[in-house]
């Protein structure tokens, strides 16, 4: 059975050159079915999905199979989460088909004048679409964003994380226009006129850029639209993947995690609007510099995006690990620094980070980073201390400083957590190396009968 949702597919180097009336110059040959497009490609064909992710990719592939030869190439450029990417690599592989899951990012904009593309799967298939991916990437500094990441259903985790990263700036930059607006009880003229300076420094991104132009943004009446949009935020899910994936991998990717929580949180509006009139906490009042405040504002920001990027790259880094991918940390930095929504120009100095040392443990470990979080760290305390006073939630600025913290923490409380652990439920703890002895010998998984009232068996053994 013919799917039954809209066709879209891209075949690569045509046989017959036409040009399209509405694409003058351009050539473009039309198909009246699949049978026919794939007849009119040049072997190996390679074709471009563009359909909904799910099950509508899985029916156009079985419907393009008949039709396709040893050696063409199926290219899913969806928003696929990557176990699907995975299987279908493997299931076309069987069949003499290469498959390429690709991300692509770039909204209306990229779609016009680049997007950035992070192509994954069988390997065997880049040669065959690497000048045409990098021809119509966006280009940043004259390099192509776009570049092979991986095995399997690489590309589509690495889209993943890059939307889990934008949740995550997305979330920080409406944590900051709060308390611009009601810490600072700013007009939103005025928020827009910092984001326009914001813009022009270290913060300088597509999204910063954005919330500028939508910002200063006046309704027919005069007065900003945005106030006027009802706070219930949209989502597709893709932050969520990551944030499951997170768990799935026991990395503390902490700040999307927040994000996608604050979406979920918007959502209930019936019932915070109930709230608002039954829980009582502060009223914003803010005295001293203003200027100076909205500075540290502006390295608390900056702060969080690093924790954020930091975080995404850990993933990455175990996902790599866990599903044996040779990963290029380098090329996916140099990938999202143009043309993809979380664009900004930190990327390149995270591109030279690891291009620098390919092997850097954490992005927070390279000496630029370090150097600009330890500028930020008064700022960026300032402003989340600030914000729990006001009453104004900042979950995302305030996960970011705390996972800094527990980052750079030697000896966390965990210790207490594990016993507590064996104690309800034996499930065994090891000692400190240094207070090894006979009784606690190191790298053993250890129960004691905390109370004498417990018995001498390990429910289970200790996992990390």
């Amino acid at each position: 059975m013919r799917p039954r949702v809209r066709l879209s597919l891209i075949g690569f180097q045509v046989r017959e050159r036409q040009t399209n009336r509405f694409n003058p110059g351009k050539s473009i040959v039309g198909a009246h079915s699949i049978e026919e497009f794939c007849a009119k490609l040049k072997r190996p064909r390679r074709i471009m999905l563009l359909v909904m992710a799910g099950k509508p990719v899985d029916d156009f592939i079985e419907s393009l199979l008949p039709h396709l030869e040893e050696g063409d190439i199926i290219i899913d450029g969806g928003n696929s989460h990557f176990p699907d990417s995975n299987r279908r690599t493997r299931y076309l592989k069987e069949k003499g088909i290469r498959f390429v899951g690709s991300g692509v990012s770039g909204g209306e904009e990229g779609a016009r004048y680049g997007p950035s593309l992070m192509p994954g799967g069988n390997e065997e298939a880049w040669p065959h679409i690497k000048d045409i991916f990098q021809s119509i990437a966006a280009k940043s500094d004259g390099e192509a964003c776009c570049d092979w990441v991986g095995d399997e259903g690489a590309g589509h985790f690495v889209k993943m994380v890059h939307n889990g990263i934008e949740y995550g700036d997305m979330q920080l930059i409406c944590e900051a226009y709060d308390i611009l607006k009601r810490g600072l009880g700013m007009p939103v003229n005025e928020i827009a006129d910092v984001f326009a300076k914001w813009n022009k420094g270290v913060l300088d991104s597509f999204l910063i850029e954005i919330t500028r132009d939508v910002l200063y943004f006046n309704d027919n009446d005069g007065t900003p639209l945005v106030e006027k949009i009802l706070d219930k935020a949209g989502q597709k899910g893709t932050g969520k993947w990551t944030a499951i994936n997170a768990l799935d991998l026991g990395m503390p990717v902490t700040l999307i995690g927040e994000a996608v929580f604050a979406r979920c949180l918007s959502a209930i509006k019936d019932e915070r609007i109930r709230a608002s009139s039954l829980l009582d906490g502060p009223t914003p009042e803010f005295t001293g510099d203003k200027q100076a405040f909205i500075d540290d504002l502006e390295q608390a920001l900056y702060a969080s995006k690093i924790i954020s990027y930091a975080q995404g790259f850990m993933l990455i880094q175990e996902a790599a690990r866990e599903y044996g991918w040779k990963l290029n940390k380098p090329s996916i930095a140099l990938m999202w620094r143009g043309g993809c929504i979380i664009r900004s120009v930190f990327l390149k100095d995270i591109t030279n980070a690891y291009r620098n040392n390919p092997d850097l443990e954490n992005l927070l470990f390279d000496n630029f980073f370090k150097a600009a979080i330890q500028k930020a760290q008064q700022g960026w305390r300032n402003v989340v201390s600030k914000g729990a006073l006001w009453g104004i939630p900042t979950p995302a600025f305030s996960t970011a400083l705390s996972f800094y913290d527990g980052y750079r923490t030697r000896d966390l409380p965990a210790n207490l957590l594990q016993a507590q652990r064996d104690y309800f439920g034996a499930h065994t703890f090891r000692i400190k190396p240094e207070c090894a002895n006979e009784n606690y010998p190191e790298g053993k998984d250890i129960h004691v009968n905390w109370t004498g009232r417990g018995g001498d068996v390990s429910a289970s053994t200790y996992v990390v």
